[in-house]
């Protein structure tokens, strides 16, 4: 008991510090979009969206041996094995050079004939998109290059230096849209080209600290046959579950661009920056969570380990709803306010895509149970089979002549039955408590939702648009997630720990 306190005291702290770095964060992100869009113009802005979306499409094989990565060190610490920890560190560092060359090899080849003989771009444009895949390749290069520190700083929870680095990161994107506004050139390729030495710069940064502070951090090349074969049969299922994710953001992107153009990807392109800046919030708390779950898991402590992955769920999706549910009913006026130029379809697709993210962060500590026991096998053949309908399904959607509507309503439906098929597959392998989960996950996550939205959606009705109706929505909406969490989304136990952190952090408070 004493040590499940603890470790949620380290989660909480570390939580707290990715919270400060994503406030300046998502606020600059915020500001940072609009001036880009203003800048690039919305063909552009679309053609941004869309040459980039190629690349991470090649960067599949990296995304699954990230996962791999982080997994394979943050069980070997669990297990105190100093030694191993280095061995896995090497042997990322190895896999992850071999991914950087067959990527660069990839997208110049495959890639560039994609780029110039199948998406449709303006041919004028042509010249600026071949060199923002350029740009967009070697960052992604350097990303990749990156995983093993980045994975190695998670796994030792040193959240505060993530943080601090991502301010960095995040201060320099704002200069690079200044540099934008006034730059004479090519809008489009500078903004590519600054992008890219932001990445780099970025990397650089990780590769310096993770020398001088972590023993693991040996950058030699490493084939131990036995644990290489181990990452790389673990990585190459998670690839089945990281192409199912880029049929759903990437290939959908591609559709859109062929059905309809840069302009529709642009809208897109809006409500992904929205998505990014809301996902953030929770994705702080999920990184500050999951390394515990594999701990826990790898220490053999299973009461813990699904303890946390139930809260990490539920919570997860409370703080979630806490910032896109007035996003959620205030769509129309903070679009107007934040942009001067609103795409068509930027309204429904922003909507569509909260509602689908609120349904995918009841997720992501599933996945991370899943992959901390290693048995990844059926997991990702039936999980990744499910996420795989969104490509044929949007494009037999889209062929009919559905609107462009259709292909985030689909992304909703199979991130639902997704994440179904994860709880069921989590009962068979490991004999997750399913009745719990619905008990203390499902059914509180319906309640709380169900009245803040109910009210909230009411109250903004009675009145007209404007700044007044924005500001009472918000902070009703707020005040209710707040108030439904405690009392209909935590059960006895959880509330007491509420007052218990209310009390420690405001001694004023009397008990």
């Amino acid at each position: 008991m004493k040590q499940n306190y603890s470790n949620n005291k380290v989660i909480a702290k570390n939580t707290m510090m990715l919270y400060f770095r994503l406030i300046l964060t998502m606020g600059v992100s915020l500001y940072t979009s609009r001036i880009v869009l203003n800048s690039l113009g919305v063909e552009d802005f679309g053609i941004y969206n869309v040459v980039g979306g190629i690349v991470i499409m090649l960067g599949f094989l990296n995304s699954a041996l990230s996962a791999s990565t982080l997994r394979f060190l943050s069980f070997e610490m669990g297990t105190a094995n100093l030694e191993k920890v280095i061995k896995i560190f090497r042997i990322s560092f190895t896999i992850h050079t071999i991914i950087a060359v067959i990527i660069l090899i990839l997208a110049e080849t495959l890639g560039l004939w994609f780029l110039n003989t199948q998406l449709n771009i303006p041919t004028d444009r042509m010249v600026a998109a071949n060199w923002v895949y350029q740009f967009s390749v070697f960052s992604f290069i350097a990303s990749v290059l990156n995983i093993p520190n980045s994975s190695i700083l998670i796994a030792h929870e040193r959240m505060n230096i993530y943080a601090y680095i991502s301010i960095i990161e995040t201060v320099f994107k704002l200069i690079t849209v200044f540099i934008l506004a006034w730059t004479a050139f090519d809008k489009l390729i500078i903004y590519s080209f600054l992008i890219f030495f932001v990445t780099a710069l970025v990397s650089l940064l990780y590769t310096i600290y993770c020398i001088k502070n972590f023993k693991e951090c040996n950058y030699h090349f490493l084939t131990d046959k036995q644990e290489f074969y181990k990452m790389s049969s673990f990585a190459s299922w998670n690839l089945i579950g990281v192409f199912a994710g880029i049929g759903l953001n990437q290939g959908v992107s591609v559709l859109l661009n062929i059905f309809f153009g840069p302009a529709v990807n642009a809208s897109r392109g809006i409500a992904f920056q929205i998505q990014g800046s809301v996902n953030a919030f929770v994705s702080s708390f999920q990184v500050a969570v999951n390394p515990q779950i594999t701990k826990s898991y790898a220490a053999n402590d299973l009461e813990n380990a699904f303890s946390l992955v139930i809260k990490s769920s539920k919570y997860s999706f409370f703080l979630l709803l806490l910032l896109s549910l007035p996003i959620l009913i205030e769509t129309h006026y903070v679009l107007m306010i934040w942009l001067k130029i609103v795409p068509d379809y930027s309204l429904s697709f922003t909507r569509l895509t909260l509602i689908d993210i609120l349904i995918c962060s009841l997720s992501g500590s599933l996945h991370t149970f899943v992959q901390a026991t290693g048995k990844v096998k059926i997991y990702q053949i039936l999980v990744s089979g499910i996420l795989l309908l969104n490509l044929p399904l949007s494009y037999l959607f889209l062929k009919f002549g559905f609107q462009p509507e259709s292909v985030f309503i689909v992304s909703i439906f199979i991130s639902f039955f997704a994440m179904i098929s994860r709880v069921i597959i989590l009962v068979k392998l490991e004999k997750f408590p399913f009745k719990i989960f619905i008990k203390d996950v499902l059914l509180p996550v319906v309640i709380v939702f169900t009245v803040s939205f109910a009210v909230s959606f009411y109250v903004a009705s009675q009145m007209q648009d404007s700044f007044m109706r924005f500001f009472i929505v918000t902070v009703l909406s707020i005040f209710l997630v707040i108030i439904t969490t405690y009392f209909f989304g935590s059960n006895k136990n959880e509330r007491s720990q509420i007052k218990e952190l209310i009390f420690a952090k405001l001694p004023f408070v009397k008990k």
